[in-house]
């Protein structure tokens, strides 16, 4: 049936006595063919819409996927520093670092200041989530020659096994002890978590650590500091939010 043809049906039916909404069972009902007819255009159109709104999801998820990997491809890694403070001037901290060079990083307003203060050995105990700064051995036991002990509300902190840069070929195992013996090299401990788990084995002369909640007065010149992460803002600034010092001039060992 042609548009022409459909105009004519809806201005006769307008001027008839037929009801004011006409299906296609009553056009039927008078021998018109309604082949042609879409019953309701605005629902099939709205059905059409609905019927594309999956794939327009999906290639807009795809979109911000690719565009948040770019962004993020594009920032630089966080960068760890160990060394001495030399000088602070507010929240930036003027450092020395082990390898020699000067670098400037910038405190945040909320920044959290952890002290690292000795402990004992004694100290780790079955279900302790500890740090474990290593050298693998041929039998793929790691020889600590660090361990720091996470307070509680840290227990999950970087979980896993990792290289490490405290030495050359060093590893790092951030890991819950599942068992502890003492053995003729040093403690013997079972550590797992959750891709895994190692045995490692601490020497009787290993530092052991941990990190107490402090303030920014323990921060002052003369300080060995560790900064895990900072980050180089759009000023060129490297920025930490967390920073670390040895007290008791305590080196942090990690």
């Amino acid at each position: 049936m042609t548009v022409r043809m459909v105009d004519f049906l809806n201005t006769a039916i307008t001027r008839s006595s037929v009801p004011a909404i006409v299906t296609s069972e009553y056009l039927r009902s008078r021998g018109v063919w309604v082949g042609a007819i879409a019953e309701n255009p605005e629902k099939e159109a709205m059905s059409k819409t609905r019927s594309m709104m999956p794939r327009l999801l999906v290639a807009s998820l795809a979109t911000i996927s690719v565009l948040t990997s770019v962004a993020w491809a594009q920032q630089p890694p966080p960068t760890r520093i160990r060394g001495t403070i030399e000088a602070v001037d507010g929240p930036v901290l003027d450092i020395k670092t082990r390898e020699g060079t000067d670098v400037k990083v910038r405190m945040t307003d909320n920044v959290a200041v952890f002290a690292v203060v000795k402990t004992e050995l004694s100290q780790i105990k079955e279900g302790s989530y500890i740090g474990v700064s290593a050298m693998a051995e041929p039998d793929g036991t790691q020889k600590a020659f660090a361990v720091h002990i996470f307070p509680e509300n840290q227990r999950g902190a970087a979980e896993g096994f990792r290289p490490w840069d405290a030495r050359p070929n060093s590893t790092m195992t951030n890991a819950t002890v599942a068992e502890t013996v003492k053995g003729t090299d040093g403690q013997n401990i079972l550590v797992k978590y959750k891709d895994g788990e190692k045995k490692v084995v601490v020497p009787p002369d290993t530092p052991i650590v941990t990190f107490v909640a402090s303030d920014k007065s323990e921060v002052k010149p003369g300080v060995k500091i560790i900064i895990f992460g900072a980050t180089k803002k759009d000023d060129g600034m490297l920025e930490a939010n967390r920073v670390n010092v040895g007290r008791d001039g305590i080196t942090p060992p990690m």
